[in-house]
C-alpha cells in the first residue's frame, strides 16, 4: 500500500518508514505541507500520516481542503500534543485516526491496517485465491495449508495482484503501488518481482498464474495444475 507520511522531524520520519517498508508499504516523505501537496498531485495514495504541527502550518486545516475537494483519502494524524478539545477538532476535521507521540510502530501499522479494512468495507482481512491464502496481516502465505515463504517485494506484489484477482494490472498501477519516489528501481524491476514469484507459486504447488496481458500489464487467474 502506498503511503504519505507527512512529518518534518527526520530522525522520527526515517523509522516509520523504515519499519512500513519493512511491512511491505511504499512510502513517500513529506517535510513540508507544499511538498505534501505536490506529492498528491503526482501519485495515488492508500493512507496519509500527519504530523498535527508542520512548519508552514497546521495539518488539520491542509487536511479539511483535501476533504472539501472530495478526496476521501484515509489519515492518520499523529501529534504529542494529546489536549481533549484538539483531539475532537482533529476528528472533526477529516482524520480517520489519531495517534500519540512517541509513536510504537507495531501500533501504529495495527492500525493502519485497521483503518484500510474499513475504507474497503472488509471484515476478513485474509486473501484467498485456488489453493492459495494470504494473510496481510502477518504477512504470510499459505498453500493448501503450508507456509510459503515469499520475499517482501513479490509478497507486495501478490498482494496486489490478489486484490485484483481476475482482472488485469497495469503495470504503471503495480509500479505506482509498488515503489516511492526515492526508490532505486531498474528498468525491469517489476518483471524481475514478477519472474521469481511465478517461481515461488509453481514450486508451492499453487493452483494460480499470472499470465502477462502484452503491453498492458499483468493477470492473476485459477489454473488447473500448478503454474509453470
Amino acid at each position: 500500500m502506498r503511503t504519505l507520511l507527512i512529518d518534518h522531524h527526520a530522525h522520527f520520519a526515517r523509522t516509520i518508514q523504515g519499519a512500513l517498508e519493512d511491512c511491505g508499504f511504499a512510502v513517500d516523505v513529506a517535510r513540508t505541507l507544499d511538498e505534501a501537496s505536490s506529492a498528491f498531485c503526482c501519485a495515488s495514495y492508500d493512507i496519509l500520516l500527519l504530523e498535527l504541527v508542520m512548519p508552514d502550518g497546521d495539518s488539520l486545516p491542509w487536511l479539511a481542503q483535501l476533504r472539501s475537494n472530495g478526496h476521501s483519502v484515509p489519515a492518520l494524524i499523529m501529534s504529542s500534543i494529546d489536549d481533549l478539545d484538539k483531539r475532537i477538532a482533529i476528528f472533526n476535521g477529516g482524520a480517520d485516526d489519531f495517534l500519540r507521540k512517541p509513536v510504537c510502530t507495531e501500533e501504529l501499522i495495527a492500525r493502519m491496517r485497521a483503518i484500510l479494512r474499513r475504507s474497503t468495507q472488509i471484515t476478513d482481512p485474509t486473501l484467498a485465491f485456488g489453493n492459495l491464502q494470504f494473510d496481510p496481516i502477518g504477512r504470510q502465505v499459505f498453500v493448501e495449508g503450508q507456509p510459503v515463504k515469499i520475499a517482501r517485494r513479490e509478497l507486495c506484489i501478490l498482494e496486489h495482484l490478489l486484490n485484483r484477482a481476475g482482472r488485469t494490472v497495469p503495470r504503471a498501477q503495480l509500479e505506482d503501488s509498488l515503489y516511492a519516489f526515492d526508490d532505486e528501481v531498474s528498468a525491469n524491476a517489476l518483471e524481475v518481482g514478477i519472474y521469481r514469484l511465478r517461481k515461488n507459486l509453481s514450486q508451492s504447488g499453487a493452483t494460480l498464474r499470472i499470465n502477462t496481458a502484452r503491453g498492458i500489464g499483468y493477470i492473476l487467474e485459477l489454473t488447473d495444475a500448478p503454474s509453470a
